[in-house]
């Protein structure tokens, strides 16, 4: 914190266009963090959302038939104090037991866009956080098998709610029907296998089946999944297929963390380390923002990279992204020394 408040004061000439007399002071910018409630910057983002929703909703997976199309994940984040419980056993030595959180997200994938974020503690089970979904009818829901809550999908099918997952490796199914079984080579990959299940759940204490669509599928690599879905209208290929796109909010969390330095918090309060996450969430939907706008082909790392490089600049963020290549005018005659010389002047 004192290196940002620092560095803020060398450029004290810019701050008023933020509205700024002056750099902040650490204790002043520590303060804030811990006061300000990390729900004013929890509806910064939804409210951001609702506004480039229609910007960024132009762009859509054609080999997907779902209008609504969701992936459903979480990401765990180390602190390095118990200001919110950790995951893991206590450690036996006489070190301390790191703390951490997890950002639960709902990703449009059609949008690459975050629709639905909460912050918990890292101890907390992922499953529990799918009740605070609220998907629309003829939606379709994509979550890997640590979501397995076989209530929770008997619900989402009485709504009409579509969703893929991979089923749980010790998990009790029982086999009703084979609807389609293939014997693949080993080069081949694909579906090779349909099967019509039940899953025994309890719903208040009393007993009832869920019935699902199983689908076995071989990757590329020789590797072998089990999906399970509700939906027994689109074909087996598709449901791997909408499985792979599961791959896009690991995407969206490796993009926060590898760009916006999330292995580091600017405070020790719970309520400062929310504000920083919420935050992060901000300044990636908007650099979203600025990748569409400026049409640019670029990767996600250098448009952050520039845009942080040129942040406080006067400059228009969409021609650095798209105008960062082009030449410039090269002066033919100086009176000032060369490079050169000037870099041996120092010593």
């Amino acid at each position: 914190m004192g290196e940002v408040c620092d560095s803020m004061r060398a450029l004290e000439g810019k701050l008023n266009y933020l509205n700024m007399d002056c750099s902040p002071a650490k204790s002043t910018a520590g303060d804030a963090l811990r006061d300000r409630s990390e729900e004013l910057f929890k509806l910064y983002y939804f409210a951001l959302i609702a506004y480039f929703r229609p910007l960024l909703s132009v762009s859509r997976k054609k080999d997907v038939s779902f209008e609504e199309f969701y992936a459903f994940d979480s990401s765990t984040f180390t602190l390095f104090s118990e200001v919110m419980k950790g995951v893991g056993r206590n450690r036996k030595d006489d070190g301390k037991k790191k703390g951490g959180l997890k950002v639960h997200m709902l990703t449009d994938i059609h949008a690459d866009t975050a629709v639905f974020a909460t912050i918990s503690e890292a101890k907390m089970h992922d499953k529990k956080f799918l009740a605070h979904l609220n998907p629309a009818k003829g939606s379709m829901l994509v979550f890997d098998k640590a979501y397995n809550f076989y209530q929770q999908f008997a619900d989402w099918t009485r709504e009409g709610v579509n969703f893929v997952c991979r089923l749980k490796d010790n998990a009790k199914a029982q086999l009703q029907e084979v609807l389609f079984e293939k014997n693949l080579t080993k080069e081949e990959f694909g579906v090779y296998k349909i099967g019509h299940i039940h899953l025994e759940y309890k719903r208040e204490k009393k007993p009832e089946t869920l019935c699902l669509r199983l689908v076995y599928y071989k990757d590329e690599k020789g590797r072998k999944y089990k999906f399970i879905t509700n939906n027994w209208e689109i074909t087996p290929e598709e449901v791997a297929l909408i499985y792979k796109y599961h791959w896009t909010i690991e995407l969206t969390f490796k993009k926060l963390k590898q760009n916006f330095q999330l292995h580091f918090f600017y405070s020790e309060t719970e309520n400062g380390i929310k504000t920083q996450i919420w935050c992060t969430l901000i300044a990636h939907l908007l650099l979203n923002v600025v990748r569409v706008l400026s049409e640019s082909k670029k990767a996600f790392s250098t448009i952050a990279a520039l845009i942080r490089i040129h942040l406080i600049s006067h400059l228009n963020l969409t021609w650095v992204v798209t105008e960062g290549r082009r030449a410039y005018t090269k002066r033919t005659k100086s009176r000032n020394k060369s490079p050169a010389n000037v870099q041996m002047s120092l010593f």
